[in-house]
């Protein structure tokens, strides 16, 4: 169907991909993955025509249908959620649009002649949108938007009154309403909760056309994808097999590429040892030139990017008491725009433990995150108490966290700012343990990517030596290879984590504890959030 075939691809006088190719069958899912500045989303820009290419050959049907959800959601006014959505359903808008005016000079006074040419074109036009599903496009509609997240009454609001998060939701509806041949997704989970991503994950594995995909959200694409298209080290490789697949695979190749690129260095050092000894003597020049023009001919291996990530690790933090957070009697009112109470939970009750890693889980909207502020001291309770224990050093991750940084200073002066007594050494230290080094630690805040200020926000909370971490959404900006980084970290800080994400695979490997909040009530389960899926799933049969 999509035959990427040679493509030579520049961009900002740097060459993205050379000779790259791949092809996209009808009805294959494909993830596209590859280091941030590797040119996946340019993938889906020279598919849509938006980026032209330097040589090569991109080729598909004349008539194929694409419809592509970008991070830009572009502007919104003027209408309601679900009209904003019916108004992308492609030909069927235009036709519902024409049938409105049809039917508006059906009502004006005609004669003969005119009434019969607009019956005639009302016939054909209805015929036409009929044929197309236009009848059923609302109720789709109306589907697609309460799957994510929008419900029946909201659907009615203006877009205007939508925050840009819920507007990505409504420019996502509008995309899979059209039901297009090829469907391009770059980074769908951004901003959806966990019963949304579920939801689209079901959606995107029923979906009849073909799907190309970027995704930060390893489980998501796992369940959906058996193709994976990498842009790295200038071109284009293709791997069969779902995210796990790819990985295995791609570490096999980077184990073989990384010795391929010892034995050169050590070949290279002997000759240019050789070389070095024996330049000034004569008696050796013919065998020097010869060993000169070698090295000038040899291709060399280049270490994989992903063998110099650097992994970083919390210090080890002070002991606490085995008691870190006590919750007793516990519930929660927030007082709603219009003045009224709003309940979120009520009669909480539990004990969090010393290296107790609790993940809190929960629908949209359950109170999740109101329960990370009670333990954090951000807020209070309603009623009961949220009480740390004794020798507890908190450190609070919340997406608010972004907004405190300071665009106009650099990350050494945003991160110094926390410890004040350190040395230059010990600053910069840190900040190579969040992979910010040589001159990335100058780069001004106002000039970093969500996932670099995710970090800045990160290290300045592990700035002091703190044994209770409590992090709500520390993986959304974050790309697969930072998340990963993180993951290995929490894994072995030797403290204890309160942690609200929607990034499944990231839960279950972190988790040893769950406290789910569901109706306005709370229950912890003793497994994490692996174990505490397999609860449910039991429970659900048992009923």
């Amino acid at each position: 169907m999509i035959h990427f075939s040679n493509v030579t691809k520049s961009f900002g006088g740097q060459a993205l991909y050379t000779g790259a190719s791949f092809q996209a069958n009808p009805g294959e899912k494909i993830g596209i993955v590859g280091p941030n500045g590797a040119g996946k989303s340019t993938v889906f820009r020279i598919l849509t025509g938006a980026e032209g290419i330097d040589d090569g050959q991109v080729s598909m049907p004349s008539r194929i249908t694409i419809g592509y959800f970008s991070q830009d959601v572009g502007e919104m006014s003027g209408h309601s959620a679900l009209q904003e959505v019916l108004n992308g359903a492609g030909p069927i808008s235009a036709l519902a649009e024409e049938m409105a005016a049809l039917e508006d000079r059906l009502s004006q006074p005609l004669d003969d002649d005119e009434m019969a040419a607009v019956l005639e074109r009302y016939g054909d036009v209805r015929h036409d949108f009929e044929v197309a599903g236009g009848y059923e496009v609302e109720v789709r509609a109306e589907t697609v938007l309460s799957g994510l997240g929008i419900g029946s009454e909201d659907q009615r609001h203006a877009v205007e009154s939508f925050s840009g998060g819920w507007k990505m939701r409504i420019a996502m509806a509008r995309i899979l309403v059209q039901q297009p041949d090829v469907l391009l997704m770059d980074e769908p989970t951004n901003h959806l909760d966990m019963e949304s991503i579920i939801w689209l994950e079901d959606w995107l594995r029923k979906y009849p056309g073909t799907l190309l995909m970027t995704s930060h959200d390893r489980e998501f694409m796992n369940r959906i994808v058996s193709k994976i298209v990498e842009t790295n080290y200038g071109t284009i490789t293709v791997f069969t097999g779902n995210y796990d697949d790819y990985e295995r695979e791609r570490n096999l190749r980077n184990e073989q590429r990384t010795a391929a690129f010892k034995r050169q260095q050590d070949m290279l050092a002997k000759e240019e040892n050789f070389i070095a000894r024996f330049a000034a003597r004569a008696s050796h020049a013919s065998q020097v030139q010869s060993r000169v023009k070698k090295l000038e001919k040899i291709e060399r291996v280049e270490l994989p990017e992903e063998a110099r990530v650097v992994r970083f690790n919390f210090p080890k933090p002070p002991r606490s008491g085995e008691e870190v957070i006590k919750i007793k009697g516990a519930g929660k009112e927030w007082t709603r725009p219009d003045g009224q109470p709003k309940r979120v939970f009520s009669d909480a009750n539990g004990v969090i433990k010393r290296l107790d890693k609790l993940a809190v889980v929960g629908i949209n909207g359950a109170g999740k995150s109101t329960m990370l502020k009670l333990m954090a001291q951000q807020t209070e309770p309603t009623e009961g108490e949220v009480t740390p224990g004794s020798s507890v050093e908190m450190g609070y991750f919340s997406q608010n966290s972004l907004d405190l940084l300071d665009p106009g200073k650099t990350v050494y002066e945003q991160v110094s700012e926390s410890m004040p007594t350190a040395t230059v050494g010990h600053i910069r230290a840190l900040l190579g343990c969040f992979l910010f080094s040589g001159d990335d630690v100058h780069k001004r805040v106002s000039f970093l990517s969500g996932g670099e200020k995710s970090r800045v926000v990160l290290a300045m909370i592990l700035a002091r030596p703190v044994n209770l971490l409590i992090l709500d959404e520390p993986t959304n900006h974050l790309d697969l290879a930072s998340r990963e980084v993180l993951q290995d970290a929490l894994e072995n800080f030797e403290g204890t984590i309160v942690l609200v994400s929607h990034d499944r695979h990231f839960l279950k490997a972190v988790s040893n504890r769950t406290l789910k909040i569901a109706d306005g009530r709370t229950q912890f389960f003793e497994g994490g959030y692996a174990e505490y899926l397999t609860s449910q799933q039991g429970d659900a049969r048992a009923r």
